[in-house]
């Protein structure tokens, strides 16, 4: 008999397919699960493959539970309570290094287009308010030879400074919770706050959890430049969401671009209000490419664990 694998969203055809071939799927439609969807859901499968906004906390892992592997889709699982499925028998797995060069490009898409004020200017000519070439309209921030500061240096943060680094001359420090070694040329300053006031560019490419929680709060970002530019390609809840609103309707620092929200969906009216933010719908790894890549990589992590294997990409 197959085992019943609940897929919580649809995913690329052909590895959807697989799944399909090789367990009994079923596919959920409906949304992101709520701790009670969770929790019906480790009753009812032998196996997950879920994705950020499936809400398996603690409580979801407080009832029966029949599934004993979650193979996540996506490199973040800080919406799985990890310690409370190990605690279960349950394991957890994710998808790292495929989605690396797409979250390090939409790092550098937010970057050009938030120096250069490309979202100002694409509303300008859709509105028909663009009144032809002005010497002075809509001046940016020069990139090249600026100095990036980026906050966490695993996989993607390293793709990030290789693609400023080489395509864009740029200087690069970062700050990290342990030594690390760059590929590149990259100084490790002694603190946070270090980063945050030398760099022209701040990214944020840290992991989310309890960890980073609000790591960029008020006080790093009253660290940085008034020219600064303040990027975040990786939790929402790393950054103090408020505390940003409030340095850029102040004019502390120059801008953002954002691509995670702390309480995605909801992005404040505050922040969408502001010309000088780039907001995009967390797109890091939306690339056709990539999105099969993870997908096939959590359907992989449990084909082996079915298979009576421990899952290459197992996290707890």
């Amino acid at each position: 008999m197959l085992k019943k694998l609940l897929i919580t969203r649809p995913i690329a055809t052909p590895v959807l397919e697989q799944a399909q071939k090789t367990f009994d799927v079923t596919l959920h439609e409906g949304g992101a699960l709520s701790v009670e969807q969770a929790a019906l859901a480790l009753a009812e499968y032998d196996a997950i493959l879920p994705t950020l906004g499936d809400a398996f906390t603690a409580e979801a892992f407080g009832g029966d539970i029949r599934c004993k592997m979650i193979g996540n889709f996506g490199v973040g699982y800080n919406h799985i309570d990890a310690d409370a499925a190990a605690a279960a028998d349950v394991i957890v797995s994710n998808t790292p290094d495929v989605l690396t060069d797409a979250t390090a490009d939409i790092a550098l898409t937010l970057l050009l287009a938030t120096a250069r004020r490309a979202g100002e200017g694409e509303r300008m000519v859709r509105s028909g308010a663009w009144g032809g070439f002005d010497v002075k309209g809509l001046l940016g921030t020069h990139v090249t030879g600026k100095t990036l500061g980026i906050v966490g240096m695993g996989r993607i943060g390293q793709a990030i400074a290789e693609r400023c680094h080489y395509g864009f001359g740029m200087k690069v420090v970062f700050h990290n919770r342990s030594p690390k070694s760059t590929k590149v040329a990259a100084l490790q300053l002694d603190d946070l706050n270090a980063v945050m006031t030398e760099a022209d560019f701040v990214v944020v490419a840290t992991p989310g959890g309890a960890e980073t929680m609000k790591l960029i709060d008020a006080a790093a970002i009253a660290a940085m430049k008034p020219t600064g530019i303040f990027i975040n390609i990786s939790r929402g809840e790393v950054v103090d969401e408020n505390a940003l609103i409030d340095a850029l309707e102040k004019g502390a620092i120059a801008g953002a671009g954002l691509d995670v929200y702390e309480n995605e969906p909801f992005v404040p009216e505050r922040l969408r209000a502001m010309e000088n933010c780039v907001l995009l719908p967390h797109l890091g790894s939306a690339t056709q490419e990539t999105r099969q890549a993870m997908g096939q990589m959590a359907l992989d992590n449990i084909i082996v664990w079915r298979d009576g294997g421990n899952p290459p990409q197992r996290v707890n």
